[in-house]
């Protein structure tokens, strides 16, 4: 899914726009047994805990796609004869009414889940009327209809006792502890809205760290593998950088790296492009050339991406550079740079000693007070 489908479902999820009229779910405690289960329709609630309860759902298509929204593929003998892929077909198809395949599914779950304290595992069903677009880019009147399920797992969180004025009483009341249901750590949807459509061999998966993806949990529910987590891709591309490169990693090679690749991202989103961006080792290949890097260094970058990452393996460069922060760190210093302004900064060894020089030609401030740079 691009982003503009992404938020296309998103902005369902308001008591006024969706369909979910009952959310199915159990609370899971520590020692991974069932407590208690729901079966809740939004329409005996009132607008603001729907609207509450939605809120959290929603949450599980949020963040960046390729960070914390992946992309799921099933194989064909997966979507023929897997038993995960059926499971999810027929929670689906029974509108989660099924109780029985339901049951099997929280178990399935429960136990691949490995989380701290007490959880909650929350599903809903949705099906949209998906009205086609007209050459004018509004609804015609010609639709079909996609419908999905959102699985999400959610901490659960004990408040403390805390005293509490009540202003129409004119009292203070000491309030007790409540289970607080947090934003979900991770989740799914079922299956892909893709060309606004549905895309049985696609899921869309929800990791809210980047540096953790439940594999287990992935195992167990889709039959399949995840890419490697986004924090570990940027690790991973940083340490075989420097190792491929060795003596040609310069400031300027690294500069010129984040420098290109946010570029990249920039144009991307100044065009609006609806599919996400993404990179191969040639373009990098490409880059390293231009800075003057070594062919044999070159080469060698190729052989240790293939063997990290895999050959024909694509990167989003949101996941490798951060196109907001730019710093350099010594053992005693931390230095951070405008990523526009990286070039005020140069790398040069005066009298055999290694120093990083900025430019400054306007102002400076130690500690708040400006001070004079003496010629």
């Amino acid at each position: 899914m691009n982003e503009k489908e992404v938020a296309e479902i998103r902005r369902r999820f308001r008591a006024d726009r969706t369909n979910i009229n009952h959310v199915r779910g159990i609370f899971v405690n520590e020692k991974k047994e069932i407590v208690s289960e729901f079966s809740q329709s939004l329409g005996m609630l009132s607008e603001e805990e729907a609207e509450a309860i939605l809120a959290v759902i929603k949450k599980t298509l949020s963040g960046s796609i390729g960070k914390n929204l992946i992309d799921i593929s099933f194989s064909n003998n997966q979507v023929l004869t897997g038993e995960e892929h059926k499971l999810l077909s027929q929670l689906r198809a029974c509108e989660l009414k099924d109780e029985e395949k339901l049951h099997a599914f929280y178990d399935k779950a429960i136990a691949s889940i490995q989380m701290e304290g007490n959880y909650l595992l929350m599903m809903a069903y949705d099906c949209y009327d998906v009205f086609s677009k007209g050459g004018d880019g509004e609804d015609s009147d010609s639709s079909s209809s996609f419908s999905y399920i959102l699985c999400c797992i959610c901490p659960i969180k004990t408040s403390k006792y805390s005293l509490t004025y009540y202003i129409h009483e004119s009292k203070l009341r000491n309030v007790c502890e409540d289970a607080v249901v947090c934003a979900p750590e991770f989740g799914f949807m079922f299956p892909s809205f893709d060309g606004r459509a549905a895309n049985i061999y696609k899921a869309l998966y929800y990791s809210r760290s980047t540096a953790e993806n439940r594999k287990d949990f992935v195992d167990a529910v889709f039959g399949t593998e995840l890419p490697m987590p986004a924090a570990e891709q940027k690790e991973t591309f940083n340490s075989l950088l420097a190792e491929a490169v060795a003596e040609d990693c310069s400031y300027d090679v690294v500069e010129s790296v984040h420098t290109e690749l946010r570029g990249m991202i920039e144009t991307h989103k100044e065009n609006r492009e609806e599919d996400p961006l993404v990179i191969n080792k040639g373009t990098v290949k490409d880059i390293l050339t231009s800075c003057g890097v070594t062919e044999e260094h070159v080469t060698e970058f190729d052989k240790k991406y293939d063997e990290a990452f895999g050959e024909n393996t694509e990167l989003s460069p949101q996941n490798i550079i951060d196109k907001n922060s730019f710093q350099l760190r010594t053992p005693d210093v931390v230095v951070k740079v405008d990523p526009e302004k990286s070039d005020v900064v140069e790398t040069r060894v005066i009298d055999g000693i290694k120093y990083i020089l900025i430019r400054a030609d306007n102002d400076v401030e130690v500690n708040g007070v400006n001070i004079k740079i003496k010629k």
